[in-house]
C-alpha cells in the first residue's frame, strides 16, 4: 500500500494533525509519513502526550513505527492490522520519563474511534493530566464529547479515578469503549439548531486548596447566570491530587446538543475571574446560532466521516482546527467535507466508500 505523505505544519499545525492521522491509519490500514510535526510551535516536534498517542495507536494495531521519540519532527506509521479490542493502559509520565501533565484526553481521542469500531469491548486506562489547559478535560469529554458520540452510535463511558492537574499530572481515567454485540454502526446526524437551553450544570473544583476557593467560583457563576430563566446548579467541591489545582467546568444542556466550558485557576488569579472566564465562553456560544460548540465541532469531523450517510451541522465559525482537520481527513479520502464560511458556519460531511 502506498504511503501517504502529510505536512504537519499545514493550517493550524498542531498535534491534531498527528492524532487524526493515527486514528484514520488505525481504521483504514493506510500507512503515512508525517513531516514538520508542530514545526511552528515554541517546542516543536513530539511532546509526551503526542508520543503517548503514537505508542497507543501502535499498540492497538501492532504498527511499525519510526521517528517515535521525544522532539521528533518526522514520523512513519504503518499498521499491521486494524485496531484490536482489548485491555490497554497508557501512561504519559512513563513516556516522558518523569512526572507529566500531558493530556490523557488527547491520547484517548486518538484510540477511541478505532477501538469503537471493533466488534468487542475495550477497557482503556490512561494516566497523566486529566484537567489541563489547551486540551479537552475529563469533564469536557463526559459532558459534551461522549454524548455527541453516543448520538452517532458509539458506546463509550469513562470514570475519573484520580485528578491530574498541571504541572504534576498523575491523574487517571478508565474508559470503556464498545460492546461485545458486533460492530458499531455509525449514524449521520443533522444538527442545524441546538434547541432551547434547558439547564446549566457544573462543578467548581479545588485540589489541595482552601474550601472558600471552589465556593467563590460556584457563587460567582450562579450569580452571573441567574437571569437565564433555567435551573443553574453548580456544585463546589474539594478534591485531593498530587499538586494544587482549581477550575470550573460548566455544561449547557440544550435540547439537541450539550456544550461544555472550562476555565482554570492559577497563582494570583482570583476565583471570581476563573468563573467569569467560563461564563464568558458560555455567553459567547449562547449568543450565537451554532448548534455545535466551537471546540467540539472539529472533534466530531472524524467520527462523522465514518458514519453511514451525510451529516450536516452548524457551528459559530470555522476555526483553524476545523479547517485543518477537514483537510487532514480529506488526505485519507474517507469523506468529503464542505465548510461554508457563513454565520453560523455550516459543515457538511459526505463519507466516501473507502472500505
Amino acid at each position: 500500500m502506498d504511503v501517504l505523505n502529510l505536512d504537519g505544519s499545514y493550517g493550524e499545525g498542531g498535534g491534531q494533525i498527528l492524532r487524526t492521522a493515527l486514528s484514520l491509519s488505525a481504521v483504514t490500514g493506510k500507512p503515512f509519513r508525517l513531516t514538520r510535526i508542530r514545526a511552528g510551535r515554541r517546542n516543536p516536534g513530539l511532546l509526551p502526550q503526542h508520543l503517548s498517542a503514537v505508542r497507543a495507536a501502535a499498540t492497538i494495531t501492532s504498527a511499525v513505527v519510526s521517528g517515535d521519540r521525544l522532539g521528533s519532527q518526522e514520523l512513519s506509521f504503518a499498521p499491521a492490522h486494524a485496531a484490536k479490542a482489548g485491555a490497554y493502559s497508557f501512561d504519559v509520565a512513563e513516556i516522558a520519563g518523569h512526572g507529566s501533565a500531558g493530556s490523557v484526553s488527547l491520547v484517548l481521542q486518538t484510540v477511541l474511534v478505532p477501538l469503537g469500531l471493533t466488534d468487542r469491548s475495550s477497557i482503556v486506562v490512561l494516566r497523566g493530566g486529566t484537567h489541563v489547559e489547551w486540551s479537552p478535560c475529563f469533564h469536557d469529554l463526559v459532558s459534551a464529547y461522549f454524548p455527541a458520540l453516543r448520538q452517532i452510535g458509539f458506546r463509550v463511558d469513562a470514570e475519573l479515578k484520580r485528578w491530574g492537574w498541571y504541572p504534576v499530572g498523575n491523574g487517571e481515567i478508565s474508559c470503556q469503549i464498545g460492546n461485545d454485540h458486533g460492530p458499531t454502526r455509525l449514524n449521520a446526524i443533522q444538527r442545524l439548531d441546538r434547541g432551547p437551553l434547558q439547564q446549566v450544570a457544573g462543578a467548581a473544583i479545588a485540589a489541595n486548596l482552601p474550601a472558600h476557593i471552589p465556593q467563590r467560583m460556584a457563587d460567582r457563576a450562579r450569580a452571573s447566570l441567574g437571569e437565564l430563566g433555567v435551573p443553574v446548579n453548580i456544585v463546589p467541591q474539594r478534591v485531593t491530587a498530587d499538586c494544587p489545582g482549581a477550575g470550573i467546568f460548566l455544561v449547557a444542556g440544550y435540547a439537541h446538543m450539550a456544550a461544555s466550558f472550562s476555565a482554570y485557576g492559577r497563582l494570583g488569579k482570583p476565583s471570581e475571574a476563573v468563573a467569569d472566564e467560563a461564563v464568558a465562553a458560555f455567553r459567547e456560544h449562547h449568543a450565537g446560532d451554532g448548534a455545535v460548540e466551537l471546540h467540539l465541532a472539529d472533534q466530531l469531523l472524524l467520527p462523522l466521516s465514518l458514519a453511514a450517510g451525510t451529516s450536516i451541522f452548524t457551528t459559530p465559525r470555522a476555526t483553524k482546527h476545523l479547517i485543518t482537520n477537514a483537510w487532514n481527513i480529506g488526505q485519507f479520502a474517507v469523506a468529503e467535507i464542505s465548510i461554508e464560511q457563513s454565520t453560523p458556519c455550516r459543515v457538511s460531511i459526505e463519507p466516501c466508500h473507502w472500505r
